[in-house]
Parts: C-alpha cells; sequence; structure tokens
C-alpha cells in the first residue's frame, strides 16, 4: 500500500489507517529528515523480526533505533544526564542519532544484547506524527543497510515498487535526501561524533 502524506495538511484517516497497521504488526517505510527508513511500533517484537529478516540480518544483532515523539519521552527508554539533555535539547528535532544507555523499559530485544540504544527525534512531521499517534515510539533502521544509499531509495515511487510486496505501508513523504543522520555517542556526560552525517551538532 502506498499512502500519500502532505506536510501542511496531513490526512488524519491515513495518518490512523498507518498507525493500525503498525499495532496489527506491520512493517513501514517512511520518511525521516535525512534518509527513508524502515519501521515498526517498539510494541512489535514480530514486526522487528521482520525487519531483520528484510535485510539479512538476525534481529538481536540488528542496529534498531526509536523515534520518539519528543524530548519528553526519551528518558523512558534511554538515561540521559542533566548535561546531555541540554545538549540534546539544543540540537533536536534534528538529523541525529544519539546513542545512549538504555533503560529496563526496552523490549528484551534491545536490552538483552546490548546495553545502548539510538534515540532519533527527526526534524520531520511524518514519524513523528506517526510516533504520537501510536503511543510508543517507532524502531527505525535506515532503508539501505550500512547506509549505502542509492539514488533510486529517495523516490517513493521506486521504493514502493522495489519493497510493496515487502512491507505493508509506503509513507509517500516527497523525495527523501540522499544524506545520512550524524551519530553521537553518548555515555555519561561526554559525547563524541562517531559519524558525521547531515546535521551539524551545536556543542
Amino acid at each position: 500500500m502506498l499512502i500519500k502524506l502532505y506536510p501542511d495538511n496531513p490526512n488524519k484517516k491515513d495518518l490512523l489507517k498507518i498507525v493500525d497497521i503498525l499495532n496489527k504488526d506491520g512493517v513501514i517505510i517512511f520518511p525521516t529528515d535525512s534518509v527513508y527508513a524502515i519501521g515498526c511500533s517498539l510494541n512489535s517484537q514480530k514486526a522487528m523480526n521482520k525487519i531483520a529478516k528484510l535485510k539479512g540480518i538476525r534481529a538481536d544483532k540488528a542496529k534498531f533505533s526509536i523515534i520518539c515523539d519528543s524530548l519528553s519521552n526519551i528518558a523512558k527508554y534511554a538515561k540521559v544526564s542533566n548535561s546531555l539533555f541540554k545538549m540534546m535539547k539544543r540540537n533536536l528535532p534534528g538529523s541525529f542519532t544519539f546513542i545512549l544507555p538504555g533503560t529496563n523499559e526496552l523490549p528484551k530485544l534491545f536490552s538483552s544484547k546490548r546495553k545502548s540504544i539510538g534515540i532519533r527525534i527527526p526534524d520531520h512531521y511524518i514519524p513523528i506524527e506517526i510516533a504520537e499517534e501510536l503511543g510508543f515510539p517507532l524502531v527505525t533502521t535506515s532503508l539501505k543497510e550500512n547506509d549505502d544509499i542509492i539514488e533510486y531509495l529517495t523516490d517513493p515511487e521506486l521504493i514502493y515498487e522495489k519493497y510493496m510486496n515487502q512491507v505493508d505501508v509506503v509513507v509517500d513523504g516527497g523525495y527523501g535526501n540522499n544524506t545520512a543522520s550524524t551519530i553521537v555517542e553518548c555515555s555519561e556526560d561526554e559525547y563524541e561524533i562517531i559519524r558525521q552525517g547531515k546535521a551539524e551538532l551545536e556543542e
């Protein structure tokens, strides 16, 4: 299914249709402020396994991140010091993935194999509104493994042609970008940019 959402006037009915699919263990492809991504509800282990299979990796080895709809939700899933929170607040929403120590609220798929989680609050209305309506963060991973982005992955119609039999919905939010997010590794009060992507970190 291909669903088009417009930034100025997103159709609430279509938005709720996407959320309903996510609540039924659905997998979607959607735009972010960096590249198009594959995602599902954090509440669906079954859907996470589907995404891992689609990418040809084991679910417990997948480097999934989560998209929260606001800064206020981050503390539920990741441990953030006051100084790190202030730095993140200066940069979010934005094209960043912050790697933080995870909390016990994360599903076993995350917590049993690794102690950290990538947190995203993209500067893009579609994933934010979906996560808000869903009531859970969106599990997310870039459409191309290792972020080896090629041109056709920016065109939602070509993405649909390629993946329509592998996912439940492709969300058309217009042409995507082809530069991935900036990854910032955080531990306690220190942080380090481990991949410079689209966004420049304001320290």
